[in-house]
C-alpha cells in the first residue's frame, strides 16, 4: 500500500501503508458546491482510510497562535465530523471530480469509522500561549460529543500519533 505526505500548518503527517489520504477541506465538491448550498458548513482535515477503518483527522496547532474562538473545542470538532460525513454522501452521489467521487466511496465503503483530533498545545504554557484546555478535559468531551460516530474518539499529538498511521513531524 502507498504512502501520503500532508502537510497541514507547521506540521507533515507521513501516512504509511494506507489505502488513501486525503486534504478533505480542499475538495472542489466541498468548497464550491457543498459548503456554499449548506451555509457556511465545517470540514475536518483529513480522511484517511486504512483496513477496514476511516478515520477522520482535524488538526489543531495553537504552538504559535493562541485559541480565540468561543465555541469548545470539542463542539467545534463534532461540527466539522457532523458535516464532513455529510460531505462525503454528498461527494458520493452529486460530485463532479471523478477522483473525490472515489475517494468518498472508498471511505463510505470501509466498516469503522474513527475519529482523532490533532492537539498541538505550548510546551510551556504561558498568558501569551496559555494551554486551550487539560488534555484529559478535552478527551472526556471529545468523547461526548463524538459518541454518534466514533464512542472512542482520540486526543492525540506528535508524541502519540498511532503508529500504525504513520508519523508527524514539525516544519
Amino acid at each position: 500500500m502507498p504512502n501520503f505526505t500532508l502537510v497541514e500548518g507547521r506540521l507533515s503527517f507521513e501516512f504509511k501503508d494506507v489505502k488513501s489520504a486525503e486534504q478533505y477541506d480542499s475538495w472542489q465538491h466541498y468548497r464550491g458546491t457543498y459548503n456554499s448550498a449548506c451555509g457556511s458548513s465545517k470540514a475536518v482535515d483529513f480522511i484517511v482510510c486504512k483496513g477496514d477503518e476511516v478515520w477522520l483527522i482535524e488538526v489543531k496547532d495553537y504552538r504559535q497562535n493562541r485559541r480565540v474562538k468561543s465555541i469548545s473545542l470539542a463542539d467545534e470538532v463534532a461540527l466539522k465530523v457532523r458535516d464532513t460525513m455529510a460531505g462525503l454522501v454528498s461527494t458520493r452521489f452529486m460530485g463532479t471530480n471523478t477522483d473525490e467521487v472515489a475517494h468518498s466511496k472508498a471511505a463510505l465503503s470501509q466498516k469503522k469509522l474513527r475519529v482523532a483530533l490533532h492537539l498541538e498545545q505550548p510546551a510551556n504554557p504561558s498568558r501569551l500561549f496559555p494551554l486551550v484546555d487539560n488534555p484529559a478535559n478535552i478527551a472526556i468531551k471529545l468523547k461526548q460529543q463524538l459518541r454518534f460516530a466514533d464512542p472512542h474518539a482520540k486526543l492525540i499529538s506528535r508524541r502519540d500519533f498511532p503508529a500504525n498511521l504513520g508519523t508527524v513531524n514539525s516544519i
